[in-house]
């Protein structure tokens, strides 16, 4: 290793496993002294414990890593201050966070409780502002500025079983794009990570997907939360194997104007399909192909 972020200190939530333990082993690894942040939950929210976050501790002093464990809900305001300050206590400032704690609640929209809804927007989604709040607010102060890395999926563009978490990652996507034109000028950069990995929260995705493993998304991780990357930022990534892509960034694509001063829905009958027209969702031929294959699978039953 090259020593890559030597004498930073950084705060990795939900760093117990897949993910977020590769990307808190990753900065160890590169000199930085981390912060595990885990509240040990299974992965629908439940059970407590800080086993985990003291278990990758253990392998990053084991590597001649610093690390501390915390078993901090992140998804308060009092947690996502306790992982902020427990760098900020133990080693002087917070150069870093990364977020990656999440929980699933798997449901389709028709059945989904307001339970369910809550507690991952509560997790994911929060737990992002609870951790950038804090961190921003001392980082703001520091002469050396600092780092935001938010962890989102491709699945802000829309899931079939998953409308919660969608939300949520697309809501991680809009917060961590504000905070990195809020926070510019004092030297903090703010992008996201969307992974493709094989994790216990990606067992159940209701269709095949490309992915990678953990491991394969901490090195992006490392490098934007470095000082090499200070001036990217508000973008997000996908790290799917040894494949990293940007994003665009979002905008109008076509437009069309009224012939008078207003539409009538008539006159839009009459003009978008043959000027604006639409944009197809990606997911959509891959839904239709599985319908296709359950009707012809009946078919021959």
């Amino acid at each position: 290793m090259t020593g890559y972020l030597e004498g930073k200190n950084i705060v990795v939530t939900g760093a117990g496993n897949g993910i977020g333990r590769a990307i808190a082993m990753g900065c160890a690894a590169e000199g930085a002294n981390v912060v595990v942040a885990d509240y040990g939950v299974s992965l629908d929210g439940s059970d407590p414990s800080s086993e985990v976050a003291a278990a990758v501790v253990a392998e990053i002093t084991a590597a001649g890593g610093t690390a501390l464990a915390l078993a901090s809900d992140i998804s308060t305001m009092e947690g996502g201050a306790a992982a902020v300050q427990a760098a900020v206590d133990t080693w002087g400032s917070i150069d870093g966070a990364v977020c990656v704690a999440g929980i699933l609640r798997e449901r389709m929209i028709f059945n989904m409780t307001e339970e369910e809804f809550d507690d991952v927007i509560r997790v994911h989604l929060k737990g992002h502002f609870t951790v950038y709040k804090h961190a921003s607010a001392i980082m703001r102060k520091q002469e050396t500025g600092g780092s935001l890395v938010g962890i989102t999926s491709g699945a802000f563009t829309g899931s079939t079983s998953q409308c919660n978490y969608s939300a949520a990652k697309g809501g991680i996507i809009s917060l961590t794009k504000s905070a990195a034109l809020a926070l510019k000028r004092y030297g903090i950069n703010a992008n996201c990570i969307a992974p493709s990995a094989k994790t216990r929260m990606s067992e159940n995705v209701p269709f095949e997907i490309e992915a990678g493993a953990p491991e394969d998304v901490a090195p992006l991780a490392v490098y934007l939360l470095s000082d090499a990357a200070r001036d990217i930022t508000a973008q997000v990534y996908t790290v799917v194997g040894s494949r990293i892509s940007v994003w665009a960034q979002f905008g109008e694509v076509r437009s069309m104007y009224a012939p008078d001063s207003r539409w009538t829905p008539e006159g839009i009958e009459e003009a978008l399909p043959r000027t604006v027209g639409f944009e197809e969702h990606p997911t959509m031929a891959l839904l239709a192909a599985q319908a296709a294959q359950r009707q012809a699978a009946q078919g021959n039953s």
